[in-house]
C-alpha cells in the first residue's frame, strides 16, 4: 500500500496545494472548492454496494491515516486525504492508472481552456 504510484507522484511533485494556489490567485477561502466533492465521494463510497473492491468506511479511513502519515505526509490536509483516497482506489483496482491519467488530463485541459 505504501508503494508510490506514478500519476500521484507527479501530482505531489507539482506542489499545487490549496494554500499556494489560493495565495497565487488571491482567493481568501481557506477550504479548497473541491473539498465538498471529496466529502461527497467518500460518503458515496461508504454507502457503495457494488462489485468493485471499494473500501469500507473503516478500511478507507485506516488507509487514509496510514498513507497521510507516510507517503503523503508532506501534503497538507485535505490534499493528503484526496491523494490517499486516489491511492487506495488505484491499489484496489477501482480505477486504473491510465484512467486516472486520462481524467487528470481532461480536467487540466478544461481548466486551461
Amino acid at each position: 500500500m505504501n508503494t508510490p504510484i506514478e500519476p500521484l507522484q507527479q501530482i505531489v511533485e507539482r506542489d499545487q496545494v490549496w494554500p499556494r494556489m489560493a495565495a497565487k490567485y488571491g482567493v481568501d477561502n481557506p477550504i479548497p472548492p473541491w473539498k465538498s466533492s471529496l466529502d461527497g465521494l467518500c460518503d458515496a463510497l461508504d454507502a457503495a454496494a457494488c462489485g468493485a473492491d471499494v473500501p469500507t468506511f473503516k478500511e478507507r479511513r485506516d488507509e487514509e491515516d496510514a498513507l497521510a502519515s507516510t507517503l503523503y505526509a508532506g501534503l497538507p490536509y485535505p490534499e493528503n486525504q484526496l491523494m490517499a483516497l486516489a491511492h487506495s482506489l488505484l491499489v484496489r483496482g477501482v480505477i486504473t492508472e491510465s484512467e486516472l491519467s486520462q481524467r487528470l488530463a481532461e480536467v487540466r485541459a478544461r481548466l486551461q481552456a
